[in-house]
């Protein structure tokens, strides 16, 4: 039989966000393995995780989730994490890898299954979708992020501010993933672009320490990592106006 691994997106931390058919996949699965980074602690995908398969079922695979400069250091984890997910493979079968968000938005799980193919051939690898922090903030903030023909823009902002610049300038809602350490250039992104008074951010969400604010709260200080803004759409001409 074919080795299987499945991404399954669990969404953004709220664990009654996750979908009937990812808990299928993370029950039938014979082992889930999360992404923590090497400091060790219990990340967000870990934690929805346990809500829903017992712990002695989960795998602790180390990412360098928070290495953004030293690329030979997170090339070195990701080859550690897809060697361990490939031992896995050839003894387990089928191996489920529990992801924030969904496993085709901005996930390691992209990374992982690209070496874990080259390691162990035939590997069949499927994705189990997940609710987005953009779907989720939009939810609890009331923001409305597609009208009629509008457009939609996610931009990480490690990207750099200017490309979230450049997306605010043009139509459509702008979502900003990943904006916490630059929350100053971003709010003054929003200022120049005239897309300020409508946006939200949100962390968290979901978790106890949940926080949704206005953009215009926006005060320069770092936010957590994981932060995510929504730049609505500005219309005009009532309902429907963009049909």
């Amino acid at each position: 039989m074919s080795s299987r691994l499945i991404g399954v997106g669990v969404g953004p931390g709220d664990p009654e966000l996750v979908t009937v058919k990812g808990v299928n996949a993370l029950r039938a699965a014979e082992v889930v393995v999360v992404p923590v980074m090497d400091s060790g602690e219990r990340g967000r995908a870990e934690a929805t995780v346990l809500h829903y398969v017992p712990s002695e079922k989960v795998v602790r695979v180390v990412f360098a989730l928070n290495e953004r400069s030293d690329r030979a250091r997170r090339e070195a984890a990701w080859d550690a994490a897809g060697e361990r997910v490939a031992q896995l493979l050839r003894e387990r079968g089928t191996v489920a890898f529990a992801t924030i968000g969904d496993p085709n938005v901005y996930s390691t799980f992209t990374y992982l299954a690209q070496t874990v193919a080259g390691l162990v051939p035939g590997t069949v690898v499927k994705t189990v979708p997940g609710i987005t922090a953009m779907q989720d903030l939009a939810a609890r903030s009331g923001a409305v992020l597609t009208e009629g023909t509008e457009p939609l823009t996610l931009v990480p902002v490690t990207a750099g501010a200017s490309v979230l610049k450049d997306a605010l300038a043009g139509p459509g809602t702008v979502v900003a993933y990943k904006f916490g350490r630059q929350a100053g250039e971003v709010a003054e992104a929003l200022r120049e672009t005239g897309r300020l008074d409508d946006a939200v951010w949100g962390s968290a969400l979901g978790l106890e320490t949940e926080s949704i604010r206005p953009a215009a709260e926006l005060d320069g200080a770092p936010l957590p990592y994981l932060s995510t803004l929504i730049a609505p759409a500005r219309r005009e001409g009532g309902r429907g106006g963009k049909l």
